[in-house]
């Protein structure tokens, strides 16, 4: 970045940005339910991710636990097949899914883009769940190679979650970009990007999965479905 520039920042989120989080799911799900299951990891994947989305915050806010929550999201996404799962099937699957996501890592391309970052602008981390939960996750990674330690957020340690305004903001005062230029780049429509845009930042939707805007949709700047996209949108910011 050029001296005397306006001061720029990208700010990731982790899990489905940095990260394809299908990969560990499916790895898990052939463990635990057989290479041949009922239901292809493919397919009951997004179904088991709309209800964690549902019971989420109420786990968050401590009105369930987890264990309740991911009880809950996997038999409900079983039911849509007519499949009844029992409470410990789903702990048991969730154990095994856990210990997957601790041997996490991110693809070349994406180390890649993290590589040409670096150096050229500000980087940080804004993540939603448990604090051991998502360092772990930080770990595995090894994000740290790039993003320095003290500009990774994790909601449990804000005391405050996307999308609401308040993360946002202690990230934003945190790296001191109160007058910068900043996108965020997150895979949850509902939670990083409508989350960002509030701050007024620009946002990059990471849509692996190829879902449909919602017909409220807001404005994004940039939506991209492959890491390859998101470089060549990466490039554009810092270049510019």
């Amino acid at each position: 970045m050029l001296t005397g520039a306006r001061k720029q920042a990208i700010l990731f989120d982790v899990d489905d940005t940095l990260y394809d989080q299908t990969v560990p799911f499916k790895e898990a799900y052939a463990e635990f339910f057989g290479k041949k299951p009922a239901v292809p990891a493919g397919t009951i994947y997004p179904v088991t991710r709309k209800y964690s989305d549902q019971v989420y915050f109420q786990a968050l806010a401590g009105h369930i636990t987890m264990e309740e929550m991911y009880i809950y999201r996997v038999q409900k996404a079983f039911q849509e097949f007519g499949i009844r799962i029992t409470d410990e099937d789903a702990l048991g699957f969730q154990k095994i899914y856990a210990g997957r996501q601790r041997q996490i890592h991110m693809s070349k391309k994406m180390e890649e883009i993290l590589e040409y970052c670096s150096g050229k602008t500000d980087l940080g981390i804004i993540t939603n769940g448990p604090s051991e939960h998502q360092w772990n996750k930080v770990k595995s990674l090894r994000v740290e190679r790039w993003i320095p330690h003290e500009n990774i957020f994790v909601s449990a340690d804000v005391g405050a979650e996307k999308p609401h305004r308040e993360i946002f903001e202690y990230a934003e005062h945190a790296m001191g970009l109160e007058d910068a230029e900043v996108w965020f780049v997150g895979d949850a429509y509902e939670l990083d990007i409508k989350g960002a845009v509030k701050m007024g930042w620009n946002t990059v939707w990471m849509n692996r999965r190829d879902y449909e805007k919602p017909k409220d949709h807001i404005l994004v700047w940039e939506e991209v479905r492959t890491e390859q996209e998101l470089m060549i949108a990466v490039k554009r910011f810092i270049d510019c």
